[in-house]
């Protein structure tokens, strides 16, 4: 069973159905003992950086969150979620994220005939040793929706990148903890591949 954490950051239904859609059963919830009965855990969410971290901690799902880091269970963010994986974000001053990772989040920087938001299909450079990309080669587009970005401390994370005026950091990986910048339930065929390559990380 999949715990899809319910924060009200919307997106969630989304993710629910692609899992649904893949076999899985998925449950959208914020409570903690069906989280800690899952089988893997998924961080979805839109929305503001500094809002979604007050939903958290309002909900108690913060410690919740850590304990299934800590547990080892497979844990996969995505879009908002993967950045409050990481420690601060430009969008949100003086709020802290989870800390999970390090590294920071950053705005889109003005580029000429580039549009902020990012939004749309854009290619990924993908490492060709990621559990979460087995099977999808480098260059396949994925569908990204985000004004900011992650700059990963660790370079050894980063599962994938992208180019938007910017290096993107676009999807990362340590051992149990996964993450999209892009929407994988919004990417077709190869977006179902990486939340099944999800679903099958033991």
């Amino acid at each position: 069973m999949i715990a899809i954490i319910d924060y009200d950051a919307g997106n969630l239904r989304s993710v629910e159905k692609a899992f649904l859609f893949l076999g899985e059963e998925a449950v959208i919830t914020r409570d903690r003992d069906v989280i800690f009965s899952a089988d893997r855990v998924v961080l979805p969410g839109v929305g503001a950086f500094g809002d979604a971290m007050a939903k958290l901690e309002k909900y108690g799902l913060v410690d919740v969150i850590h304990q299934v880091a800590d547990k080892g269970m497979p844990f996969l963010g995505i879009c908002l979620g993967l950045q409050l994986m990481f420690e601060t974000s430009e969008e949100s001053d003086g709020a802290a994220g989870l800390g999970l990772l390090k590294g920071r989040i950053l705005k889109i920087p003005d580029c000429p005939g580039l549009k902020i938001p990012h939004m749309g299909w854009n290619s990924l450079d993908i490492r060709p040793d990621s559990r979460l990309f087995a099977g999808i080669a480098s260059g396949t587009y994925v569908y990204f929706v985000h004004s900011y970005y992650l700059k990963a401390a660790d370079e050894a994370v980063v599962a994938a990148s992208a180019e938007y005026g910017t290096r993107i950091h676009g999807a990362v990986e340590k051992g149990n903890l996964f993450a999209c910048q892009f929407h994988p339930e919004k990417s077709g065929d190869a977006g179902l591949r990486i939340l099944r390559n999800f679903i099958n990380i033991k």
